[in-house]
């Protein structure tokens, strides 16, 4: 166990088997401690008056009280971290997107049987969620994070060298990748951006299915057209494509135009979609061409691939730590020098927009 106190978790769903699944899995990191089961928001308040957990997660159909006026409730009197874990994930329900509105930290899937693989995926994207809504909320000094070994971009594309990214084109086109708290954060960035901005292909942290609800929401919003990316897309000015849960997203190019790939693969830095494979391919085929951007997320993915699309000329920003919700990602990108500019979110596309003319 860490020599720093665990994080204390309080799991609330109405299925005994789910909460016994969800217990089992956070009791394989010695850096997680459960206190606490709940069937329900009301016995889940009971729990708290005797031990405040460092983070809770919540189911969102449950008796009684549904989830999400438990989560207002408690952002609203004395909020803590909630990470939702529902069904309604998979299916990219309009109420997942409300509760992340509503202030959850993160979204995941229930767990489910499986193969071997599949389980310790799902294990390691739960334990990896409650750390990361843990590092986000607290404000104290927080415990260093045990990483696992971790897949790298290689995984799922060889490096190139800079060289080697021989360019046909002068189409501008931008790369962004996100984690925890990027889902209100890609919201401010896409917004601001006008018809006519340079293609974007994005990938953000998000379980299966959920993306497409996500994007459809975006698009509503935006002035742009905005939607989850499928094989062989062209990257289109005016249009950003947003990498589905559960799929690696590549860049690629066809004489002058890109396109994307969506490929299957292993996780990479502990995710697929990863960041780091974007932005691989956006060094291997956009090179001085490319725009890249690293957001909020805990962790360290996208700055190892954020580095190599420096290094083949593009220009590469990072969101500010004032304005991240975790400056994980933004952080080790520029521990690499892997940046050239650091900036708030507010100003992020207008940079953007600045340097592709």
């Amino acid at each position: 166990m860490s020599r720093d106190k665990p994080i204390k978790v309080l799991v609330v769903d109405d299925s005994a088997l789910v909460r016994q699944a969800l217990a089992e899995i956070l009791a394989t990191d010695p850096e997680i401690e459960v206190i606490g089961l709940a069937a329900d928001p009301f016995v889940a308040a009971h729990k708290m008056e005797e031990q405040v957990p460092d983070v809770i997660t919540l189911d969102i159909e449950m008796p009684r009280m549904d989830g999400l006026t438990f989560l207002r409730k408690i952002m609203s009197q004395h909020p803590i971290p909630v990470i939702i874990c529902s069904t309604l994930a998979e299916r990219g329900s309009e109420t997942v997107l409300q509760a992340l509105d509503a202030g959850a930290v993160e979204i995941i899937q229930k767990p489910k049987l499986g193969t071997r693989q599949f389980f310790e995926e799902s294990r390691i994207r739960i334990c990896d969620a409650v750390k990361a809504a843990a590092k986000a909320r607290l404000k104290r000094l927080v415990p260093q994070i045990k990483v696992e070994p971790k897949l790298t971009a290689d995984a799922v594309l060889p490096g190139v060298s800079a060289s080697r990214a021989s360019l046909q084109t002068t189409e501008k086109v931008v790369a962004v990748g996100a984690s925890t708290g990027g889902t209100e954060a890609l919201r401010v960035l896409l917004e601001a951006m006008p018809v006519d901005c340079p293609g974007i292909v994005v990938v953000q942290h998000m379980p299966e299915l959920f993306t497409a609800a996500f994007s459809k929401r975006l698009d509503t919003i935006c002035r742009i057209q905005v939607k989850e990316a499928a094989d062989n897309d062209t990257v289109l000015r005016g249009q950003a494509l947003i990498a589905p849960g559960n799929r690696h997203l590549l860049l690629k190019r066809s004489g002058a135009r890109y396109h994307v790939e969506l490929r299957d693969g292993p996780l990479v830095k502990r995710h697929r979609p990863s960041v780091d494979v974007l932005f691989r391919s956006a060094a291997r085929y956009a090179g001085k061409n490319a725009v890249g951007v690293i957001m909020t997320g805990m962790g360290d993915d996208g700055a190892q691939g954020l580095k190599e699309m420096h290094d083949a000329g593009a220009y590469t920003m990072a969101q500010d730590e004032a304005t991240c919700i975790v400056f994980g990602m933004p952080g080790e990108a520029i521990k690499l020098k892997a940046v050239d500019r650091v900036l708030p979110l507010g100003s992020l596309a207008g940079e953007i927009l600045n340097r592709c003319g």
